[in-house]
C-alpha cells in the first residue's frame, strides 16, 4: 500500500531511479522479508509502521508538478480529436489488472524468501510447513501458488470465448503437454540433483520422488479434460468444489485417508502417495484460480462503474468461500475437518481459495482507489501508460518471469544449503545471507524485465 500512495499522490518512481528502485525494493521484497524473520513476533508492529507512513504521505500535498508540453512549430498542425481517436488501437477484451500483477508479484516474492529462510533458525517454525495437521504461512504458499497459475490461466479460454471459437480436446491436450514437458523435465531434473547430492528433504511432504515441479506439471492437460465438464457444470468454481467434496468423500468413506498417513512405502504409489493423490486437492485449487480469473480478467464486468463491479463480485466470491470453508471446518455447526496440506483435503483447498480471494480483493480495492486513470482509459496505449505507472517494476518483474525466477530461487537455496551451515549462523549473519539472495533474485528478474524478455516454460 505504501508503494502504492507514494506513486499515486507524489509520482516518486516516474521517472524510475536507482532511488526508486531501491525504495521500490525496500517496500516489495524486504518489508516482507522483515515480516517473517525480526518483526515474524511482532506483525501488528510492521503494519502500523508501514501504514502510518502510508497515511502521512497520503496527506501530504500531491504531486502535480507535470512536464511541460514540447512547443509546435508555427507550421505544425495540432492533431484533432478525430485523427487522435482514429490513430488508437481499441481496447481488448481482456485487461491486464494491476492488481493482479501486485498479487502475484507479492506472492511470488514471499515463496523465494521463505523457500531459503526456512532453513535458518530465525525463520518461526510455526511458518514452516506442518507435518500432517493444521496450517502454516508455507502451506498457504504452495496453494496459493497454484491458485495464481490458475488466474492466469483463464486468459486463454476468454481469448476463446470472446473469439467465438471451440478448441477440439485432442488440440487442447496437445497444446496441454507442451507446456508439461518442461515442468516434468524440471522435476525430473531437481529429483536427480537432490538425490545426487544427498540434500536434506521431509519424505511427507510430497513423496520419495515426487516433488512441486511434477504437480505443476501434470496440471495441464487435467485442467484441458476438466474443460470438457464445463458443458455439465457450467463454472470453474462449481468443478473446484465438486472436485474437492468427491476426493473427500473417497477420503473418508475408504481407508485412502490411512494409506496416504501410516501406509509402509514397499512401491513406487506408496513411495509418493502424498504427491500423487494431493494432486487431486491442488487440481481443485487451481480450477478455482481460473474461476477468479473469469471473474476478473474480461472488461466488460457488468453494469455500473467498473470498480464498484469488481469490488461487489469480488466480495461476494470470497464471502462464499470463506462461509464454505467454516462450514467444513466448524465442530458445532459443520462437518469439523481439519486443513491437511498433505492431502491437500476439502478444508485446505477452501482455506486457500478462501484466503486468496481475499487477498485478490484487498490488492483490487487499493488498485482501484488510487490508480482510477487505468479503468478509465480508452485505448490501449493509454491503458499501457496507466498500467505501468500503477504497477511496481519490482513485482512486475517477479510476476513476469515467475516460473524461472522460482527456479533460480531453488538454485540459489541449494547452493546456501550446500555452503552455509545455516541452522548454526546468528541473526546478523542470516539477514545478511537473506538479503543478498534477495537482492540477486531481484536483479535477475529486473534485468530480464529491462530487457523486455519473457521466459516461458
Amino acid at each position: 500500500m505504501l508503494w502504492s500512495v507514494l506513486q499515486a499522490r507524489q509520482s516518486f518512481f516516474k521517472p524510475y531511479t536507482p532511488l526508486g528502485f531501491a525504495v521500490d525494493f525496500l517496500l516489495n521484497v524486504g518489508a516482507l522479508l522483515l515480516s517473517v524473520t525480526l518483526y515474524s513476533s511482532a506483525p501488528l508492529l510492521l503494519n502500523i509502521l508501514l501504514l502510518t507512513a502510508a497515511f502521512i504521505v497520503y496527506a501530504l500535498p500531491p504531486n502535480v508538478s507535470r512536464r511541460k508540453k514540447p512547443k509546435l512549430p508555427p507550421n505544425a498542425q495540432p492533431k484533432t480529436a478525430s485523427t487522435s481517436s482514429a490513430s488508437a488501437t481499441p481496447l481488448s477484451v481482456i485487461s491486464t489488472k494491476p492488481f493482479l500483477t501486485h498479487y502475484r508479484g507479492n506472492m511470488m516474492v514471499v515463496t523465494c524468501i521463505c523457500i531459503l529462510a526456512v532453513d535458518f533458525r530465525l525463520f518461526p517454525r510455526r511458518f514452516a510447513k506442518v507435518e500432517t495437521w493444521g496450517t502454516s504461512l508455507m502451506d498457504m504458499g504452495v496453494g496459493s501458488f497454484v491458485f495464481s497459475a490458475g488466474v492466469v490461466a483463464s486468459r486463454a479460454v476468454l481469448k476463446e470465448r470472446a473469439e467465438g471459437m471451440t478448441t477440439p480436446l485432442a488440440i487442447r491436450l496437445a497444446s496441454s503437454l507442451r507446456h508439461s514437458l518442461p515442468l516434468l523435465g524440471l522435476g525430473v531434473i531437481r529429483l536427480i540433483s537432490v538425490k545426487g547430492v544427498d540434500y536434506a528433504e521431509h519424505v511427507t511432504e510430497y513423496g520419495v520422488h515426487w516433488n512441486f515441479f511434477f504437480t505443476l506439471g501434470l496440471l495441464p492437460p487435467f485442467v484441458a479434460l476438466f474443460q470438457s465438464a464445463l458443458k455439465f457444470v457450467p463454472s470453474y468454481a462449481g468443478l473446484a468444489v465438486l472436485l474437492g467434496v468427491l476426493y473427500q468423500i473417497v477420503l473418508e468413506s475408504t481407508g485412502l485417508k490411512a494409506y496416504i498417513l501410516v501406509s509402509p512405502r514397499t512401491n513406487l504409489l506408496s513411495m509418493n502417495r502424498e504427491g500423487i493423490f494431493s494432486f487431486w486437492g491442488y487440481l481443485a485449487i487451481f480450477l478455482a484460480g481460473q474461476d477468479v480469473g473469469m471473474l476478473v480478467l474480461p472488461r466488460n464486468l457488468g453494469p455500473g462503474s467498473k470498480r464498484t463491479t469488481l469490488w461487489l463480485k469480488l466480495g461476494a466470491w470470497s464471502l462464499g468461500w470463506f462461509v464454505l470453508y467454516s462450514l467444513c471446518t466448524d465442530y458445532k455447526y459443520g462437518a469439523g475437518l481439519t486443513v491437511s496440506r498433505r492431502m491437500a483435503n476439502l478444508p485446505y483447498m477452501l482455506w486457500v481459495v478462501a484466503f486468496n480471494s481475499v487477498l485478490v480483493l484487498a490488492f483490487a480495492v487499493v488498485d482501484t482507489f488510487l490508480f482510477p486513470a487505468f479503468y478509465k482509459a480508452t485505448d490501449s496505449k493509454t491503458e499501457k501508460e496507466a498500467y505501468e505507472i500503477a504497477t511496481s517494476r519490482v513485482l512486475r518483474a517477479y510476476n513476469r518471469n515467475g516460473l524461472p525466477v522460482f527456479l533460480v530461487a531453488n538454485l540459489l537455496t541449494g547452493l546456501v544449503n550446500l555452503t552455509v551451515p545455516t541452522l548454526d549462523v546468528g541473526a546478523g549473519t542470516t539477514m545478511a545471507i537473506l538479503l543478498a539472495y534477495m537482492v540477486a533474485l531481484t536483479g535477475f528478474a529486473v534485468v530480464l524485465d529491462m530487457y523486455d524478455v519473457t521466459i516461458k516454460l
